[in-house]
């Protein structure tokens, strides 16, 4: 058990998540919608930046590495220090990245969420060709849930995106083949009035998770508004079903109450505090 300095042993009741994902200087996505998801969901939100962006509602300027030896650096800070309960992964960007990222989280006990970040809201690339390989083979295996939109989890199989539910199971099942304990296979790309969300556990238990299509252009930072509030859940105790259960109300709840907000010209953020404000 944890002790400060000689004192008696330290019991730590405080639900603690960690980000390591890349900084979006809008607020609408990245570290920056994380530490918000988290907070709005109970859970003290660390963080780790893997890249630096110039971005606001309508495009990514600039992309800026932080060094793969700062990167480690930060998680080895945080992870020396502090009771961690839950790790949410979101941009790592490049090949170099990865590595370190991977080499950091080997004895990690806790649970991983895995937003496999590749394309932002605007079009723009967030993780390079060359680190796809690096993704699958690192990142994938250490993923309690990977998180992927349809474009994304296409990309990381090499195929044409999945259109019909048939499809995009089987596509998450193929995907769960590659080292991830569960699959979530968001529906947000897909047409329809009603957006579905595919969980695929351990041993293929599926569960579909509907709503209705929200009509609004203000969706920016979704994906990582999903897998952060996912990680505050799990990093409260809950188990994975339920971890995701409560995120998806959440998260429907934060784009309905998006247009409340009036941030940019382009895609703005959903509203992460609906419930406090």
């Amino acid at each position: 058990m944890p002790q400060l300095d000689g004192d008696a042993p330290v019991t730590f009741t405080t639900p603690i998540a960690l980000t390591i994902a890349g900084s979006d200087s809008g607020g609408g996505a990245g570290v920056q919608a994380d530490l918000k998801a988290m907070s709005a969901n109970g859970s003290f939100g660390a963080s780790v930046i893997t890249a630096i962006t110039a971005q606001n509602t309508k495009s990514v300027t600039a992309v800026h590495e932080v060094p793969a030896d700062v990167v480690a650096a930060q998680i080895e800070a945080v992870l020396a220090d502090i009771q961690v309960r839950a790790i949410k992964l979101g941009m790592l960007f490049s090949i170099s990245i990865i590595d370190a990222v991977a080499r950091c989280l080997t004895d990690f006990k806790g649970p991983i969420v895995v937003d496999p970040v590749m394309i932002a809201k605007s079009g723009d690339s967030l993780l390079q060709d060359a680190a796809i390989e690096a993704m699958v083979t690192q990142i994938l295996p250490l993923a309690t849930l990977l998180t992927p939109n349809l474009p994304e989890a296409a990309r990381l199989l090499g195929e044409p995106q999945a259109h019909t539910l048939a499809e995009v199971t089987a596509q998450g099942m193929r995907l769960l083949a590659m080292g991830p304990s569960a699959v979530l296979m968001k529906g947000g790309h897909a047409e329809g009035e009603t957006c579905s969300d595919i969980l695929i556990e351990a041993g293929g238990v599926v569960t579909t998770l509907s709503a209705p299509r929200i009509a609004t252009r203000n969706t920016h930072g979704t994906g990582c508004t999903y897998a952060s509030a996912i990680a505050a859940n799990l990093s409260k105790g809950l188990d994975l079903h339920s971890s995701v259960v409560a995120a998806h109300s959440y998260l429907q709840g934060a784009i309905a109450a998006a247009d409340q907000l009036q941030i940019g010209k382009g895609h703005g953020p959903v509203h992460h505090f609906y419930r406090q404000w």
